[in-house]
């Protein structure tokens, strides 16, 4: 769209979050979605889904739908929903834990699966980096994994907040061809949106709203 300043682009993209339980997919998706960390573990039954609108350059405005699956759902019958229309996937492992890592190669196939073969962004990301004498995987397999299936990658603290608020921003303007001003200094600003968190029981797909002005997508993980 434009306005008396110039021309100002509005996307929406469909960030979807999987990895075994307790690796911190939701604590990741509160600490960008609200800034906040829960010590306590709440399993997440189904998908929970939040929504964030950030300026990702002065002329970009993006509303970030995150789709927090649960753990549980790996091969159960919602899952082609809740992948239904994903732009980004984000494979989330504990470093501590080295089977949440092994068994990300499962979540990478079960994805890839239910997207047509349209292949959406993928990133491998790290959770809990603020455990570093507890590492179980080590960098190199991250990187190893990463780069064997082409995806970006990454390491974060949900806890702390280190470099979570990086990573939903440095998949975002990859995938949209966007290059970040240095330091992300101009793109820092956040705008502020209510925060929806959808309940489990609500099983319609979820599909990203195209740009303003032209017809809605409709096929499955639709990209570039």
């Amino acid at each position: 769209m434009s306005d008396s300043e110039g021309e100002t682009f509005e996307k929406q993209v469909k960030i979807v979050i999987v990895g075994d339980g307790s690796s911190g997919k939701t604590s990741m998706s509160q600490r960008f979605s609200n800034d906040k960390f829960t010590p306590a573990y709440d399993q997440t039954l189904g998908i929970d889904y939040y929504l964030k609108r950030i300026n990702l350059t002065r002329t970009y405005n993006v509303t970030l739908a995150i789709n927090d699956i649960g753990g549980q759902t790996l091969g159960g019958a919602m899952l082609d929903k809740y992948i239904y229309g994903a732009d980004i996937v984000l494979l989330v492992y504990d470093i501590t834990n080295l089977q949440s890592f092994e068994n990300l190669e499962d979540w990478y196939h079960s994805v890839m699966k239910y997207c047509a073969g349209r292949k959406p962004l993928f990133a491998v990301v790290g959770n809990k980096s603020d455990l570093e004498h507890l590492r179980a995987v080590k960098p190199e397999k991250h990187h190893q994994f990463a780069k064997d299936r082409d995806m970006l990658s990454y390491f974060v603290s949900a806890k702390t907040g280190e470099s979570v608020e990086n990573v939903f921003r440095q998949v975002t303007a990859h995938l949209m061809h966007v290059v970040l001003p240095k330091n992300d200094q101009d793109g820092a600003r956040i705008i502020k949106a209510p925060i929806v968190r959808q309940e489990s029981q609500n099983t319609t797909p979820i599909q990203p709203t195209s740009p303003l002005g032209s017809q809605s997508r409709t096929s499955v993980c639709n990209l570039q």
